[in-house]
C-alpha cells in the first residue's frame, strides 16, 4: 500500500486548502488515520486523527492550534482521507504527511503547505 498526498501549495493568510491522501490499496479496515506536519527545524507534529467507530463513523481529534479551523475526514469507498484547512496562518506552514495504521504504519511522501502573511 502507498499513500500519496496532494493539495498543498502557497496561500495567503486567511485562505483555505484541502489536502487529500489517496491509498493505493484498501484502507477501510484501518482504524486509525492521521495527518502530521513538520515545519523547518521542528519535530513532526500530530495535527489530526480520525478513528473509525462502527460503520461509516469516525471519531476525530485535533491539536489545539488547529481546532475550529481544520477538519479531517475520510471516504472509505475511495480509500481517501482529507484535511480541510481554513483560516490558514503563517505558522501552519509545513510539510504535511498522511499516516495510516494498517498491518504496519504507513506514511505518505508529504505535501508542502506555505502560508504567506
Amino acid at each position: 500500500v502507498q499513500l500519496v498526498e496532494s493539495g498543498g501549495g502557497l496561500v495567503q493568510a486567511g485562505g483555505s486548502l484541502r489536502l487529500s491522501c489517496v491509498a493505493s490499496g484498501n484502507t477501510f479496515r484501518w482504524n486509525v488515520m492521521a495527518w502530521y506536519r513538520q515545519a523547518p527545524g521542528k519535530e513532526r507534529e500530530l495535527v489530526a486523527t480520525i478513528i473509525s467507530v462502527g460503520s461509516g463513523g469516525g471519531r476525530t481529534n485535533y491539536v489545539d492550534s488547529v481546532k475550529g479551523r481544520f477538519t479531517i475526514s475520510r471516504d472509505n469507498a475511495k480509500n481517501t482521507m482529507y484535511l480541510q484547512m481554513n483560516s490558514l496562518k503563517p505558522e501552519d506552514t509545513a510539510v504535511y504527511y498522511c499516516y495510516g495504521l494498517g498491518p504496519r504504519p504507513y506514511w505518505g511522501q508529504g505535501t508542502q503547505v506555505t502560508v504567506s502573511s
